[in-house]
C-alpha cells in the first residue's frame, strides 16, 4: 500500500526523547518541574524575548493574553480574518465580541491601512477595541510596525498571535515580540511540536508572572490551598517541555527543510498556467510552515477542488487555505472590515504538503499530480 503523504507531520529526533527520559529518571512528571523552566529561558533567548510562560495551548496563551490586557464582557477586539478559528475563540471565552479585519495581498496577513481606518473611525465614534490580535500566517510575518503604530496611537494593547510564525522574522526580529504579548503554538503540526503546548511571552515580566499565577489555578501564597481570582489548568508539564526542548535545539534545520520544499514547489509549479504562490514580503523572512499556492481555474483547468480531490485519491493530503472567520457559521453575526481578499484567497487557495521529514520523492509525487490536474 502506498504511504500517504501528509500535510504537515511532527518532526522528532533523539535529543528529545534524552530529555524525556530524564524527566522519567528524575519522576519529574507533574506539570512544572526544571524543563519547563529550562524551555521557557531557552524559548526567550532563541527569540529574542525578556520572560515566557509555558503553557498547555497556544489557545490558552491567547486566552490569558487577552484576560491579562483587560478584555471583559461587551468589549470588542479587532482579529485578522484569514485565519484558524483558535485566534478569536478566546475573545467569545471572555464575552467580548471580535471585529474582522482583511488581509492585503502582499503577505495575506492584516491590512495595516485597513486597521488605521478601522481604528480612526472608532475613535470619532468613542468605541475603540480593548485589543488587536494579529496573525502571523503560514509562517509569515505580518507587517508589524505600522499596525504597532495605528494601536500606539490609540494606547490599544497588540496581541501577536505568532502560532504558525516561529522561525519567521520581521525586519530581523521575530514576530511576536514586538506587541505587549506575543503568543506561539507547538500544536503537533507546528514547525516544532510538544505534542501539544504553547508560551506567551512579553517585556513586561509582571503580565507574565501574573499569567503563571493565572495558569496554575490562581493559587494565593498560602500553605493551604487558597484563591481569590478564578484560575485555569494551563501550565505546560515538564515532560512536554523536554519534547520542546529538544525541538528548539533543530528549529533552524526545520526551517530550511520548510523553505526548501517550498523551492521545489516553486520551480516546478510556478510557471503553469494559473498557479501563483503566497508571496513572501519584502519586510521579513518566511518560514513557509506551509506552502501555499492559489489557483485560477479558467486559467488552469481545474478549480482548487478538483485538485484537492484528485490529489486526496493519491493518497495526498491538501488542505483549502483558511475559511475567512467572518464567513465562519458561528461568527456570521459579527462585523467584519472588508473582507473580499480574505473570501478571495479561500475560494483559490491551496496547502499543500510542507513537513520538514518529507522526502524530495515525496514532494515530486505531489508536484507530479497537479501538473496532471492542468489540463491548459
Amino acid at each position: 500500500m502506498t504511504r500517504p503523504i501528509l500535510l504537515s507531520t511532527p518532526h522528532i529526533g533523539d535529543r528529545e526523547l534524552e530529555f524525556v527520559r530524564e524527566a522519567f529518571d528524575t519522576n519529574w512528571i507533574a506539570p512544572v518541574g526544571p524543563h519547563v523552566d529550562a524551555f521557557e529561558q531557552e524559548f526567550c533567548q532563541t527569540i529574542g524575548a525578556k520572560y515566557a510562560a509555558a503553557l498547555s495551548s497556544g489557545t490558552a496563551a491567547l486566552h490569558l493574553a487577552l484576560k491579562l490586557v483587560g478584555v471583559e464582557p461587551a468589549d470588542e477586539v479587532f482579529c485578522s480574518t484569514l485565519t484558524f478559528v483558535a485566534s478569536a475563540n478566546p475573545i467569545i471565552y471572555l464575552g467580548a465580541t471580535p471585529v474582522f479585519i482583511d488581509c492585503d495581498r502582499v503577505s495575506w496577513n492584516m491590512d495595516p491601512n485597513l486597521l488605521q481606518e478601522a481604528l480612526d473611525q472608532r475613535a470619532k465614534r468613542g468605541k475603540l477595541p480593548k485589543a488587536v490580535v494579529l496573525v502571523h500566517l503560514y509562517g509569515q510575518s505580518a507587517d508589524i510596525e505600522p499596525i504597532l503604530t495605528a494601536c500606539n496611537r490609540y494606547n490599544i494593547p497588540l496581541i501577536e498571535d505568532a502560532a504558525e510564525a516561529l522561525g519567521a522574522t520581521y525586519q530581523s526580529k521575530s514576530p511576536g515580540t514586538m506587541g505587549r504579548i506575543g503568543i506561539f503554538s507547538f500544536n503537533g503540526n507546528k514547525i516544532i511540536t510538544t505534542s501539544s503546548g504553547g508560551m506567551l511571552i512579553s517585556e513586561d515580566e509582571n503580565l507574565v508572572a501574573k499569567a503563571r499565577f493565572l495558569a496554575t489555578q490562581a493559587r494565593d501564597p498560602f500553605p493551604h490551598y487558597e484563591h481569590s481570582e478564578i484560575g485555569y489548568n494551563y501550565r505546560l508539564s515538564n515532560v512536554l517541555a523536554g519534547i520542546g526542548r529538544g525541538q528548539l535545539l533543530v528549529l533552524k534545520d526545520r526551517v530550511a527543510a520548510r523553505r526548501h520544499n517550498f523551492s521545489l514547489y516553486y520551480q516546478a509549479l510556478s510557471n503553469l498556467p494559473g498557479i501563483k504562490f503566497m508571496p513572501e514580503a519584502s519586510y521579513g523572512r518566511s518560514t513557509r510552515w506551509l506552502t501555499c499556492i492559489t489557483i485560477d481555474p479558467k486559467k488552469f483547468g481545474s478549480d482548487r477542488e478538483k485538485i484537492r480531490d484528485q490529489l486526496q485519491q493519491q493518497q495526498i493530503e491538501t488542505r483549502p487555505v483558511w475559511k475567512p472567520l467572518h464567513l465562519q457559521p458561528v461568527f456570521k453575526d459579527c462585523e467584519c472590515i472588508n473582507g473580499a481578499i480574505a473570501q478571495e484567497l479561500f475560494e483559490t487557495g491551496l496547502c499543500l504538503p510542507s513537513g520538514s521529514n518529507l522526502t524530495e520523492t515525496d514532494i515530486y509525487q505531489v508536484i507530479d499530480a497537479i501538473k496532471l490536474c492542468c489540463t491548459y
